[in-house]
């Protein structure tokens, strides 16, 4: 008798324990009955690809190969993006760089373009978009109308939101604004850089009266140079919070010297400067993980 007692009290124990299981499961009490449902694991976050088929280049003067084959024009065939005389981004990446890349960039541009330099892109549907641009923002005839900070953000997020919205899996690649007091600094050591500075009107915010050295010539300088940070910044911030989105300091980190600048504007990249910007663009899309 004792033993068919123990027997029916531990079936019991069992039934009840299967029906305190089946309501906790239907209520979601699926932490142990303290009425709230177990967090659900987050979704991963895209993986990058490192090796893109197709990609389209965006941005200013740099990417065009402004002034690297002659003076004061452009020379797509040695831009660092999709140059063809050049060891380009494009040549380093693509099977097919001619008829799978495409260069919407555009001397003088600044940021304001860049919404519409992303429509015309994302009607290829490129793999990887690169950005380089934001230089002519600073460069202005005077520094009181370099473009505000916030209106800079402002076109680069409503750029990225246009290449999400269409291609929620494309790459892109954006490059720092080039440090443009440094490239003053090396550039006025040429006199022909200097009178084509003037000539041309090149940057003037920053390279108007090269040799000045008075108090009000070295502000204009430090404003301008400030600026070109905020820029660097405002890239960073919007850019690290898209996962599929890299921004790379290099560029801005990059000292140029005269073998690395066209020779006969001593301020854009020549064809040795574009084939520079290639590799450091290289390095950070084929990286693994995204570069410090």
């Amino acid at each position: 008798m004792a033993t068919t007692s123990r027997r029916r009290r531990s079936a019991g124990i069992r039934a009840a324990a299967a029906v305190l299981g089946a309501v906790l499961l239907a209520t979601g009490c699926e932490d142990g009955g303290t009425g709230t449902k177990a967090a659900e694991p987050s979704p991963s976050r895209p993986a990058w690809n490192p090796r893109p088929t197709s990609m389209a280049s965006l941005g200013d003067s740099i990417t065009r190969g402004f002034d690297a084959c002659s003076v004061l024009e452009d020379c797509p065939e040695v831009s660092w993006a999709t140059g063809t005389e050049v060891d380009s981004l494009a040549r380093r990446l693509l099977l097919s760089p001619q008829t799978s890349s495409w260069n919407y960039a555009k001397t003088g541009a600044r940021m304001a373009d860049l919404p519409a330099q992303m429509r015309a892109a994302v009607a290829h549907k490129p793999q990887l978009v690169t950005v380089l641009l934001g230089a002519n923002d600073a460069c202005r005839a005077d520094v009181t109308q370099m473009t505000p900070v916030d209106r800079f953000r402002a076109d680069f997020e409503t750029s990225l939101g246009t290449l999400r919205s269409t291609l929620p899996r494309s790459q892109v690649y954006v490059a720092g604004i080039p440090d443009l007091k440094r490239l003053w600094s090396e550039g006025r050591k040429s006199m022909l850089g200097k009178q084509i500075w003037k000539m041309a009107s090149i940057c003037p915010s920053m390279l108007h009266d090269a040799d000045a050295a008075d108090e009000a010539a070295e502000a204009r300088r430090a404003q301008v140079d400030k600026r070109v940070g905020e820029y660097n910044a405002a890239l960073k911030d919007v850019c690290t919070r898209d996962a599929l989105c890299r921004y790379d300091s290099a560029v801005n980190g990059y000292n140029f010297t005269g073998q690395e600048l066209s020779k006969w504007d001593w301020f854009h990249p020549s064809k040795k400067g574009q084939g520079e910007l290639a590799g450091m663009a290289y390095r950070a899309i084929t990286s693994p993980m995204p570069l410090p």
